[in-house]
């Protein structure tokens, strides 16, 4: 399963080249990340409700071309791996003409709020641990 988000580029994410700053392409994984977790029916909000943060625990990126003020952009998200307690998200940003300009991944594990030890997903959030793993499957 692959979720497709669409991305307006602002003139504040870029820098002094006219192209998007780097940084800004991990903020816009977050953005598809958000977008796939809620088209499974989940948000965010519920974990943290309950105590539970997501941290990313990793992050990868390969920069291919770049994108400008004023392009269109979108973020294709997906799951790469999941196994119960770490989550490993893929992304591609896709430019206005179709190609591909950036590509990444995140690793996430899920923690208390308030010291940080880890949980299981499975255990935890039962719902989020079974749709994330017919996710994988599709």
């Amino acid at each position: 399963m692959i979720v497709t988000t669409p991305i307006k580029v602002r003139y504040q994410e870029t820098d002094q080249m006219g192209v998007v700053y780097h940084a800004n392409y991990l903020i816009w994984f977050e953005i598809g990340r958000t977008a796939f977790i809620e088209e499974l029916g989940f948000k965010y909000h519920e974990m943290e409700s309950e105590g539970i943060v997501s941290p990313v625990i990793d992050a990868r990126i390969q920069f291919k071309q770049p994108i400008r003020y004023g392009d269109d952009a979108y973020v294709e998200t997906w799951l790469v791996k999941y196994n119960g307690i770490r989550t490993t998200y893929g992304y591609r940003i896709i430019d206005q003409d179709g190609e591909v300009a950036v590509t990444g991944e995140t690793q996430h594990v899920i923690v208390k709020k308030d010291n940080f030890r880890p949980l299981s997903l499975k255990k935890q959030f039962p719902n989020w641990h079974e749709a994330y793993q017919k996710a994988l499957e599709s």
